[in-house]
């Protein structure tokens, strides 16, 4: 049976992926339920998807109302700060580069350096921390969770993709 959410569906994926299972849920159970979403698309209700939808409701005559600013159950401010965050990932992401010192290249383990994990947390709101090659559950989720992802070690030159260097600098 299918997960039903976009967060389930990201759950499970987590649990397939990683050693033992992940979110009180066994990795085989999570194998099982990515096994059936395979292929699928997830959409998520994100505020401005929501807000939309309910206005198409009204227009065909659900008998809703929209929320006065500032009532019980509108959306805050804040809310529509966080929603611009993950808007801005729907179009492309964020932008990261070599030449800016924000990632580095396949030679050198790939991977972001401090200044693209700060671009990064700031724009995204994120908390992403520098690798953990030297062990931990940080390292055990991460080699399980790249170790899973399809695609293959070598390009066709012969030289190692971001995920060959990746796992490498990990210590994978």
């Amino acid at each position: 049976m299918p997960s039903k959410s976009p967060a389930q569906h990201r759950l499970m994926e987590a649990a397939a992926h990683t050693k033992g299972g992940y979110g009180g849920v066994p990795q085989k159970v999570g194998k099982e339920f990515a096994k059936a979403d395979k292929g699928k698309k997830f959409k998520g209700g994100g505020l401005y998807e929501n807000i939309n939808a309910k206005r198409e409701r009204i227009s065909e005559g659900s008998g809703e109302k929209m929320r006065r600013v500032g009532s019980k159950g509108a959306p805050t401010a804040s809310d529509f700060k966080e929603s611009a965050k993950t808007a801005k990932l729907k179009d492309g992401g964020v932008s990261l580069t070599v030449g800016r010192g924000e990632k580095l290249s396949t030679k050198e383990g790939a991977g972001l350096t401090q200044k693209g994990r700060d671009k990064y947390n700031r724009e995204t709101g994120s908390n992403l921390k520098a690798p953990q090659p030297q062990g931990g559950a940080r390292k055990d989720s991460f080699c399980a969770r790249m170790s899973g992802v399809q695609g293959p070690m070598k390009d066709e030159k012969g030289n190692p993709t971001r995920k060959a260097a990746a796992l490498a600098r990990w210590k994978c």
